[in-house]
């Protein structure tokens, strides 16, 4: 339990002699103090620890501390065996308090001898400069109150400091003063209790801190001198009409002359302009309340103030009073209008404008103008605008203009115009920005013997077209405009000469030739927005684009550039243009993509984007897809025609293939080898109907075409109809046996009955169409038709009787075939009547083989 004790016990023994340096302890620190040890930074500071004689500690176990950091042992002094010194140069990082600590390195539990004082750390007070004091007005007498100000210094004390201000009447031994503990403190107020007037009076200032003591240079002065009196009162302005360039100025005394003397200061300035003039004090020394100011200009108001101070060497001006302001009286006016012209277009209008007269001097009420032409008599008006207009008819005119007020008439102003002859005009012109001033700068021009009265330098702004100008000596080349000029706006500048020429007794004023304008800006912006883009001739891999030119009041500057901004995908390019480029032919863009494009306007001072617009190229350029159809089209063309060539080229092959030579029936002689049928040697021509002849035969007619065959019939059954000649060879040609033949099995021919299709077979010697046989072995020759043969090819026989069946026979020529009359038709025929809706048609072509029929060994089968 006491083990446990002895560390509490031993920290409230040290806070305890922290604090007071008086309680009993193992060890001493000297200096020693129950309250802070004032300290200067900056300075050496030595402190000594002293053990008791009693103590079990030794100089080699003190140890020295500021706060809780150790303090090196090289600064470290041993004195004794019970005494060490410590000296150290004191700095704002050492922390209170500074301790000295005795203790034991054994390993055994000894508590430690410690002691420690508190430091205050600071600086002596600086000396207090530049001591001032003044006494203000209070109502009609002076305040009491003396105030005082210096100079304390830029370096805080840190320790607490004490500002004593002390004054009072030199033959007084009272002395008032005013304190002040607050840091850096250099303003105090002391009351004297009543001013002492006519007497010396002394003031200064003690600076006190527990570093040191410093104190101001002692102020000695006529109490007269510490005197601030207030502005002169009830300030008045009198205009007299009879006296238009002066202004009476009335005032009242502030103070009593029995208590001051005071003096004055007066200044005056146009109103609207900070250029004051001051009156000389040796006018306003003598004690007065009123002045007359002089030399103004007439018709004009003036801001007038007034001051007072008790000595002009050694006292305190008063605050200036208020503005009073009041206008001087009319007079005649001193110079005439300032007169000017605008031509117009070609017709001659002429414009005529002016300002009024730089010294006007009062109100204008009106302009007598006076314009003399050549030939024509004089014009006179009055007119009350400052303009006029009027069409130039000779080629000279001479303008006189007067202006007048309620006082009287101005000067004569004259002008002369010309159509032709104008004097030679400046040359090159500059305008550049300085001062916050337009300055223009021209070349002199160079005719001889030709001086130049004065310059005339117009400015009219853009786009609004205000018109101004001011005049400068005729030996300037450069001036400065002082216009209302206004920021980011345009100004077209000239320079006119202007020439004076004597006409009939009068001096006239001539106009120099003109000379190109300059632009201008008195200061330049960015640009309010920028072009919108439209895209026209939108290709496959070019578009143009186009835009109109940004309006000027909106560019506030010269534009320096455009830069074209288009993007697909996130890939973006840009191009970038002249200012005065208004159109652009975008190329190397991608086919049938789009394109996001704008443009960016920049000036001196900045850029700015303009809208967006959206372009889509063409899949294919102009004439891209009609040159293709053209090469499709004629490569048809080429096409056909290779194939016509072909085709007439090789036409005999093709109407081999298409069109075979197949006999024809109607003039075969195969019948005539028939054995049933002779020999007939006259065949009937087919002169009647050389374009078309058509046979109907009844094919389901169950009665024979020849009646002198069925007696034969039984007879020929076994040689010509037998199942082993089922090809037809050796029958007869007027059987009405619906038995397909061969080849139409072969051909599958659905459309054709049996009953259409008639054999034909014949053994033939040899030869072909009446051609005589030879000795050699016959030929059997077969053919096959759906067309029955002619009862004369049969029965030769029976051609006498064939007029009974004229009746049954048709003859067709093409389509809508006209029926023939009998006498057209009276070949012999042997076929019996058939049904016209069931007879097949057989169309002649012209001489050569049948179409539909191919040679076959030794016969002919339909195709």
């Amino acid at each position: 339990m006491g083990t446990s004790l002895q560390p509490l016990l031993l920290i409230s023994c040290i806070f305890f002699g922290f604090a007071v340096g008086s309680i009993q302890s193992c060890a001493k620190i000297q200096p020693d103090s129950p309250t802070h040890i004032p300290v200067e930074l900056g300075k050496e500071f030595t402190a000594t620890c002293l053990l008791q004689e009693d103590s079990r500690y030794t100089a080699d176990d003190i140890e020295w501390f500021f706060a809780n950091v150790s303090v090196p042992r090289e600064f470290y002094k041993k004195i004794n065996k019970s005494a060490v010194a410590v000296t150290l140069n004191i700095s704002t990082g050492m922390k209170s308090p500074l301790k000295c600590s005795a203790s034991k390195q054994s390993p055994s539990y000894e508590p430690p001898c410690t002691y420690g004082i508190y430091l205050s750390m600071g600086y002596q007070p600086l000396k207090p400069n530049n001591l001032t004091c003044i006494v203000v007005q209070d109502g009609d007498r002076m305040s009491p109150s003396l105030t005082c100000s210096w100079d304390p210094g830029t370096r805080d004390p840190l320790i607490p400091t004490t500002y004593i201000l002390y004054a009072g009447a030199l033959l007084s031994e009272k002395r008032h003063s005013s304190s002040s503990t607050k840091p850096l403190t250099n303003k105090l107020v002391v009351n004297l209790g009543t001013f002492p007037n006519h007497m010396e009076l002394n003031a200064w200032v003690e600076v006190r801190n527990a570093l040191g003591n410093e104190s101001s240079e002692e102020l000695k002065k006529e109490a007269e001198c510490f005197v601030k009196p207030n502005p002169p009162s009830n300030l008045k302005i009198i205009p007299e009409s009879n006296f238009p360039t002066s202004l009476m100025v009335n005032w009242t005394h502030p103070i009593h002359r029995t208590a001051f003397q005071l003096m004055y200061n007066i200044r005056y300035c146009q109103a609207g302009f900070v250029n004051w003039t001051n009156v000389s004090q040796n006018a306003t020394k003598a004690y007065t309340e009123s002045f007359r100011l002089q030399s103004l200009q007439p018709y004009t108001e003036y801001v007038v103030q007034m001051r007072s101070i008790h000595h002009k060497e050694f006292g305190y001006w008063s605050d200036w009073s208020h503005n009073v302001t009041a206008r001087t009286p009319e007079a005649i006016p001193e110079r005439g209008p300032d007169l000017w012209r605008v031509y117009g277009g070609d017709d001659g209008l002429v414009t005529l404008i002016w300002k009024e007269p730089v010294r006007s001097n009062g109100k204008i009420l009106g302009y007598n103008l006076s314009i003399e032409e050549d030939g024509f008599s004089p014009q006179r008006l009055v007119v009350h605008s400052n303009e006029h207009q009027f069409h130039l008819k000779g080629e000279w005119a001479y303008i006189k203009m007067t202006a007048n007020n309620s006082v009287g008439v101005s000067p004569l102003t004259t002008f002369k115009i010309s159509k032709q002859y104008r004097p030679s005009g400046v040359g090159h012109i500059r305008s550049t920005v300085h001062g916050g001033l337009l300055r223009v700068e021209w070349l002199i021009p160079t005719e001889a013997n030709r001086p130049v009265h004065e310059y005339l330098i117009e400015w009219v702004s853009v786009p609004d077209k205000k018109r101004d100008w001011q005049r400068v000596l005729g030996s300037m080349n450069s001036t400065d405009l002082k216009g209302n000029f206004e920021p980011f706006k345009r100004y077209n500048i000239s320079v006119y000469p202007i020439y004076r020429e004597r006409l009939r007794g009068q001096l006239y004023n001539v106009q120099g030739r003109n000379v190109p304008t300059v632009e201008a800006y008195l200061q330049q912006g960015p640009p309010l927005k920028g072009p919108s883009v439209v895209g026209t001739n939108t290709q496959k891999n070019s578009a143009l684009l186009k835009w109109e030119e940004i309006a000027i009041a909106s560019q506030q500057g010269f534009l320096t550039n455009y830069t074209i901004f288009y993007k697909t995908g996130d890939n973006e390019q840009s191009v970038v243009v002249d200012s005065n480029v208004l159109s652009y032919k975008l190329t190397g863009l991608a086919s049938e993509n789009k394109y996001e494009v704008h443009i960016m306007a920049s000036n001196e001072m900045g850029s700015v984007n303009g809208s967006n617009y959206i372009l889509y190229t063409k899949k294919y350029d102009v004439g891209e897809i009609e040159v293709i159809i053209v090469f499709v089209c004629l490569g048809f063309l080429f096409f056909i025609v290779f194939i016509m060539m072909f085709s007439l080229k090789n036409r005999e092959v093709i109407k081999k293939h298409l069109w075979p030579q197949v006999p024809d029936p109607h003039h075969s002689t195969i019948a005539t080898w028939s054995p049933d049928c002779p020999i007939r040697t006259d065949t009937p021509k087919e002169a009647t109907l050389p374009d078309v002849s058509v046979v109907e035969v009844d094919v389901f007619d169950r009665k024979s075409l020849c009646e002198e065959d069925k007696t034969m019939l039984p007879l020929k059954k076994d040689k010509y109809f037998s199942e082993e000649h089922s090809s037809g060879i050796g029958g007869s040609s007027c059987m009405s046996s619906p038995r397909q033949s061969v080849s139409d099995s072969d051909e599958g021919d659905s459309g054709q009955t049996t009953a259409s299709t008639v054999q034909y077979s014949s053994v033939v010697a040899s030869g072909y169409k009446g051609q005589t046989p030879s000795l050699q072995a016959p030929v059997f020759i077969r053919s096959e038709s759906t067309q029955p043969l002619l009862d004369c090819e049969e029965h030769p026989e029976n051609m006498l009787d064939s007029s009974s069946h004229q009746r049954n026979s048709y003859f067709r020529r093409g389509r809508g075939l006209e029926q023939l009359q009998p006498q057209e038709a009276e070949e012999p025929s042997c076929f019996s009547p058939m049904e016209e809706e069931d007879t097949p048609t057989l169309t002649e072509d012209p001489p050569g083989p049948a179409p539909g029929y191919m040679p076959q060994q030794n016969g002919y089968r339909p195709q």
